[in-house]
């Protein structure tokens, strides 16, 4: 396999590329019995763009319900800074490493980052799901550039999110009172599957187990190395 692009022209000419390819789509059968996801965070008080070189730590859970049955964490060092529409320079290869590492793959990925809601159509969530050749979810907080209003303050409630009038992912309440989550369509997934997996894996807080889960793990091993 080719390595992740290491500059941002490169970058772009890979993104054009995932972003005209149309895989068949994937539906689960029945019930999911393998979610994961994967998480990177950099030192403590981290603020800014940061810079190649930055030590970071990336996590890769598997769970089983609400069992988590599979972890890894590297420790490495981010390959770029980071700049809006290139998360991937600096954080892909950090994850690709962390979801490889662990003893079983899962069915479907979530990832900390957008799929189709992006400049080219083609976010870090869909990036890192073709290299792995697994269906991917794109879960973030805020969306990147596409728009849309915040559905009903109840939960499981939704609303579309929009690029140029295309949908690309929902804004989601898993909990009541809290901000909803972007959910992004990945790779080889449409916004309504994302949308019945995320709400399958969340449990009693905001984010999902998943991706809960990784984030703890990477913060965990960050706390026990660094003061």
């Amino acid at each position: 396999m080719d390595p992740w692009p290491r500059a941002p022209d490169e970058l772009v000419e890979v993104q054009l590329r995932l972003a005209a390819r149309t895989p068949p789509l994937w539906r689960p059968s029945g019930e999911v019995s393998r979610v994961g996801s994967c998480f990177v965070c950099f030192p403590r008080g981290f603020e800014g763009p940061g810079a190649s070189g930055d030590r970071a730590w990336a996590a890769a859970v598997v769970t089983a319900g609400e069992r988590e049955i599979a972890v890894t964490i590297i420790e490495g060092e981010a390959p770029a800074s980071y700049r809006p529409g290139f998360l991937a320079l600096r954080e892909g290869p950090l994850l690709e490493a962390a979801v490889r590492a662990l003893p079983l793959l899962p069915e479907v990925l979530l990832v900390d980052a957008t799929g189709r809601d992006h400049p080219r159509r083609a976010g870090l969530a869909l990036h890192l799901g073709e290299r792995l050749d697994i269906p991917s979810i794109g879960v973030t907080d805020r969306a990147l550039i596409a728009e849309g209003i915040w559905p009903p303050d109840e939960p499981r409630a939704r609303s579309p999110l929009r690029l140029d009038d295309e949908l690309v992912g929902y804004w989601v309440r898993t909990v009541q009172g809290a901000r909803p989550l972007a959910v992004h369509m990945g790779w080889r997934t449409d916004a309504q599957t994302a949308v019945e997996i995320v709400l399958a894996v969340t449990a009693e807080a905001r984010t999902p187990d998943p991706l809960r889960l990784a984030r703890r793990a990477a913060r965990e091993r960050r706390a026990r190395i660094t003061p």
